[in-house]
């Protein structure tokens, strides 16, 4: 597939798998209770790290499509949801394939990750075009355990991968690709055999976003929207980990913007509705910080909107670490994110139109 940029091809990729999820979930229920015990018996380590916690297996987690059952402590693990390795490895594990979503990282692992691989040869990389996951080749890896917790996964793909190794499918609770990054950690944590660490690790993440907070309560109450120009005006709904970063520092997202998104991640708005870009700040993921930043103040309806007016935007190259670790927003690229987004969010709503909305250092 030829390369496109970075979020017009995420978010084709996602808006194809919700298709074809909500065609699978039309055709047969999603209610039944799956037993996923089955693995390769292989030993291969896909990584080291601390041991599991004593008593963690067998351990059952639920989700969209039932429940799975994993006996014991995984060391080969394949990663179908497209930000599920960050967690992995944080508990210390290296999976051995991960499924390519942002493109450019050796065994799709960004740079806040790279050094939780250690001496650990890089994961296999997977494809998923919109078709859903490469079976043939998952099965080939022989792995034990298959996590797609932040995904898409149809009832019929996740039955197809159940055959060869336990699988645990995004929940049932969230829209598909909405999973907190928190839930997301600790379900893989669970997984893992590492309930514990993996409460750890997001206790010290919302920690950070709580310093945040604390030292910025002009947050508190502002409110914002995260936005990019895919085909159009694309918005993000509160459901999206991205829209998150946003709530989990303290704004409010627009009152109505999950009315309009719907049950997905994000979808496209008229001009009509520029009344939900008129916030605070506007937050937007763009191909470019200065052509793409002309093209939408080119736009005379949005360059209307008091946000442009009052220079309260900021803007972040979808294609850059930067970029990459929003979209991510795991419990590894978050850190990374609030050392940049913090800072600019401060300066897009200090109240001075004079302030200028500055670019990260790197």
């Amino acid at each position: 597939m030829p390369r496109a940029t970075r979020v017009s091809r995420l978010t084709g990729l996602l808006v194809s798998v919700l298709l074809l999820t909500a065609t699978a979930v039309a055709c047969g229920s999603s209610d039944s209770d799956s037993d996923s015990d089955k693995g390769s018996g292989s030993s291969s380590a896909g990584g080291s790290g601390s041991p599991a916690d004593a008593g963690a297996f067998p351990v059952t987690i639920a989700h969209k499509f039932g429940s799975t059952t994993i006996k014991s402590e995984p060391q080969r693990i394949v990663t179908v949801g497209l930000t599920d390795q960050d967690a992995v490895l944080a508990l210390g594990k290296v999976p051995v394939a991960t499924t390519e979503w942002l493109g450019g990282y050796k065994g799709a692992i960004g740079p806040w990750a790279e050094d939780k691989l250690g001496s650990a040869a890089a994961p296999t990389v997977l494809k998923d075009t919109g078709t859903g996951p490469q079976v043939e080749k998952i099965a080939a890896l022989k792995p034990d355990l298959i996590l797609a917790v932040y995904s898409g996964l149809t009832k019929s793909q996740y039955e197809s991968l159940s055959k060869f190794a336990p699988v645990v499918a995004q929940p049932k609770q969230y829209n598909d690709y909405g999973v907190p990054w928190q839930q997301q950690t600790e379900e893989i944590g669970q997984a893992l055999g590492k309930a514990a660490e993996a409460k750890t690790l997001v206790s010290g993440v919302e920690a950070k976003f709580t310093a945040a907070e604390k030292a910025h309560p002009e947050f508190a109450g502002a409110s914002a929207v995260m936005a990019t120009p895919y085909e159009g005006t694309f918005v993000y709904g509160s459901q999206d980990p991205r829209s998150r970063l946003l709530s989990d520092l303290g704004f409010s997202l627009p009152k109505d913007l999950d009315k309009v998104i719907g049950d997905q991640f994000g979808a496209n708005i008229s001009k009509e509705r520029f009344d939900l870009l008129d916030q605070d700040v506007d937050v937007w993921i763009v191909p470019d910080t200065t052509a793409s930043v002309t093209k939408l103040h080119d736009d005379k309806v949005y360059a209307d909107l008091n946000v442009v007016k009052q220079g309260r935007e900021v803007f972040i190259k979808e294609t850059s670490d930067y970029g990459n670790a929003v979209s991510l927003s795991t419990v590894l690229s978050i850190p990374y994110v609030l050392d940049r987004l913090v800072p600019q969010l401060a300066a897009a709503v200090d109240g001075k139109t004079s302030t200028k909305v500055a670019q990260p250092a790197s």
